[in-house]
């Protein structure tokens, strides 16, 4: 037999794998309906074991890990076409369909933004560029940023969540399970760090360089370069330029915007200095309440997923069975839990379409921790 006929005769087998899928598929459907007349529990883990212990024992040894992922997968895609089939009349699709809604009006244009840092800071950067007039109020770290929200002194506030050299901001994502509030835009910042010093100073001057954490990683490398020069972090790449400003040291610099340089009267001794030019942080502007603006093509999730086997694989899974592009997933540990984690997803998906809904829907009834922290769109 040649490899022609050998294509034939696989040709044959998927006609038949199909018919029989869509049979099953079908039978599924039938299950559920059933099972929501007589008001029976719609999932059953007993049964879905005892579908994948018999489908071991009749694949044998060689086939028995290779039959299991088929039958998982056959498993996860029968849920998720089941779903559509139940009532979803939860609190949280209520909310997001109100907030759908409401919001007919574009994306604002004047508001109180809350950013952390200080005036020529990335994060005031990225506030002008949302808004075309904003009132910006400043606060020394993330936490009053989430704080000035809750507490309602600004409608809105900027936190930087991931930059493409340096990774995520992990301090913003650990306040995240402490804060409620809704993501309503994000957008993708350029980054071009420079080294700044007092007027008439040289590089070869430079003892010391003061700047934040995510700034002294994304330039590590011209930093490896100098290993004469002493490195100090600081809350912030706009503070780190205005100490810098403020100090009559002559050896000191800071690594900041240019923005700053020219804010604070400082000479430019290097310029794009991070380790590469493609380099953009992703902020995000948060809100107290649910807000979803026209446009929205974005959705992000916080949850907590049980602690056993597959529970990871079995989520991503219903991503991929209704074609949702998964754009980012962090896991961070759970305070007082050992080896238990928060996951964060970011997903691109419709918010107006059913399946989302019914996703959503089903996530917040079966998780003990979800979070929907809000569709939106994200601008460059």
């Amino acid at each position: 037999m040649d490899i022609k006929d050998l294509r034939k005769e696989i040709n044959q087998i998927d006609g038949q794998l199909l018919k029989l899928f869509l049979k099953r598929m079908n039978a599924s459907a039938q299950i559920v309906k059933y099972k929501i007349q007589n008001e029976l529990p719609v999932f059953d883990r007993g049964r879905e074991r005892e579908v994948l212990n018999r489908v071991a024992e009749l694949a044998g040894t060689e086939m028995e890990a290779y039959s299991n992922r088929l039958f998982n997968t056959l498993l996860d895609l029968s849920r998720a076409y089941q779903n559509q089939f139940i009532p979803h009349n939860s609190r949280l699709v209520q909310d997001i369909q109100a907030a759908t809604c409401e919001l007919t009006q574009p994306f604002p244009s004047k508001a109180n933004v809350a950013c952390q840092g200080t005036e020529g800071s990335y994060s005031q950067q990225a506030g002008d560029k949302l808004f075309s007039l904003p009132k910006l109020l400043f606060f020394s770290d993330f936490e009053g940023v989430f704080q000035a929200v809750e507490k309602g002194l600004c409608e809105y506030g900027i936190l930087p969540v991931e930059n493409s050299l340096a990774g995520t901001v992990i301090p913003v994502y650990d306040l995240m399970e402490k804060y409620k509030f809704y993501i309503v835009r994000s957008i993708r910042l350029r980054i071009n760090h420079t080294v700044q010093a007092k007027k008439g100073v040289t590089l070869g001057d430079i003892h010391e360089i003061v700047s934040h954490e995510q700034a002294i990683r994304q330039c590590s490398e011209f930093l490896k370069s100098h290993p004469h020069i002493k490195v100090t972090l600081f809350s912030n790449t706009a503070a780190a330029a205005k100490y810098v400003a403020d100090s009559d040291r002559t050896d000191l610099a800071a690594i900041s915007s240019e923005a700053c340089a020219k804010l604070y009267n400082l000479d430019v001794l290097s310029d794009q200095i991070q380790n590469r030019d493609n380099n953009y942080t992703r902020f995000i502007c948060i809100s107290k309440n649910m807000k979803i603006y026209p446009g929205a093509n974005k959705i992000s999730l916080m949850l907590a997923l049980p602690h056993k086997p597959g529970s990871l694989y079995t989520l991503l899974a219903k991503f991929s069975a209704l074609g949702f592009n998964l754009t980012k997933l962090e896991s961070r540990p759970m305070p007082g839990k050992d080896f238990e984690f928060l996951f964060y997803f970011d997903f691109e998906a419709s918010i107006y379409s059913p399946e989302t809904g019914n996703l959503l829907s089903e996530l917040d009834r079966s998780l003990e921790k979800f979070m929907f922290l809000g569709s939106y769109s994200e601008v460059f």
